[in-house]
């Protein structure tokens, strides 16, 4: 197959421990060819989506030398020249993203296979999705007004609130009731009262690690990565300095996944990421989940080539 990565800045992406990477180097041992597009390359024209795509020849990780690719050709083609398309892009989710999807919903209109599919990606905000499952939550409130986040706190005492557009834990913050700084706080995230943001009732649990565990193609991958928090912090993130432990889904994180699953996957999500705290749902992502690499390395289950065979399938079926 021919397969265009719609990704971040090459130069930006770590090769130790960048998911797509990891998808790339599993494709192109199944025999694919892997080509990388920026998504600001992306351009409609007389009834075509195209873009800039460079083709890539991926190296073996681990490598001792050199960049973790070579870049072959580059040229401009059309999107539904390609037999899969993967938006790989991380947040913030702006409005550059939204109109990224509105291009990728053309080409779909002109044949082109895209994953996850940009209708889903953009009516799955990676927070107030889990709203969707309030049976899994946490106690959760979305709001900009400074009273209601603050008679939220008052009542739970213990809070977490964050932004809905970030990712890697950016602008999340812990506010207890009688934190000093609790109202400037929440005037900074909500841009005094112009910004919706979301508050979730602080879990403990967080001290035992952040759980990220992926669907792919609705089936929960067996083992998750717990991010653990570093001493001090409240954000398992690893992009926080938290540290990544593999570990076999529990009974509870197979409940959550084996009911998400079916319903995401029948909406274009190929691949999921949920964010699981003891026993509660905390976030989907959707965008560019990760940490493939981290649970490959620990567990042995090659989380790229699952999700690549996976690709295959839906692209055979297609």
């Amino acid at each position: 197959m021919k397969l265009a990565f719609i990704l971040d800045p090459l130069e930006s992406l770590k090769d130790y421990k960048d998911s797509s990477i990891a998808m790339m180097r599993a494709a192109q041992r199944r025999g694919h060819e892997v080509h990388a597009i920026m998504r600001a390359t992306l351009a409609w024209r007389d009834g075509t989506v195209s873009a800039a795509a460079t083709r890539l020849t991926l190296h073996p990780a681990h490598a001792e030398h050199g960049p973790w690719c070579a870049q072959l050709e580059h040229q401009h083609q059309p999107l539904a020249g390609f037999d899969a398309v993967l938006m790989r892009q991380d947040p913030p989710f702006d409005f550059e993203y939204i109109a990224a999807t509105w291009l990728l919903e053309r080409a779909e209109a002109e044949g082109a296979r895209i994953f996850n599919r940009p209708r889903a990606i953009r009516e799955h905000n990676e927070k107030i999705a889990i709203c969707e499952f309030p049976q899994f939550t946490p106690t959760t409130l979305v709001a900009r007004d400074a009273a209601d986040l603050n008679a939220f706190i008052q009542e739970l005492g213990d809070v977490i609130l964050k932004p809905l557009d970030g990712m890697g834990g950016s602008s999340i913050f812990r506010v207890r009731h009688d934190d000093p700084n609790r109202n400037v706080i929440i005037e900074t995230l909500t841009a005094h009262g112009q910004r919706t943001v979301m508050a979730q009732r602080y879990l403990p649990q967080i001290a035992h690690g952040d759980k990220r565990i992926l669907l792919v193609a609705g089936q929960p991958v067996p083992f998750c990565l717990a991010r653990i928090p570093k001493p001090g912090e409240s954000r398992g993130n690893l992009a926080a300095g938290g540290s990544g432990v593999a570990q076999t889904l529990s009974a509870r994180d197979r409940e959550i996944a084996e009911t998400l699953g079916p319903t995401l996957a029948a909406r274009g999500l190929l691949l999921v990421g949920l964010d699981v705290i003891g026993d509660c749902l905390t976030e989907i992502n959707v965008t560019s989940p990760t940490c493939f690499v981290e649970i490959t390395q620990q567990s042995g289950c090659d989380v790229a080539e699952l999700f690549v065979e996976a690709l295959e399938r839906k692209c055979t079926a297609a």
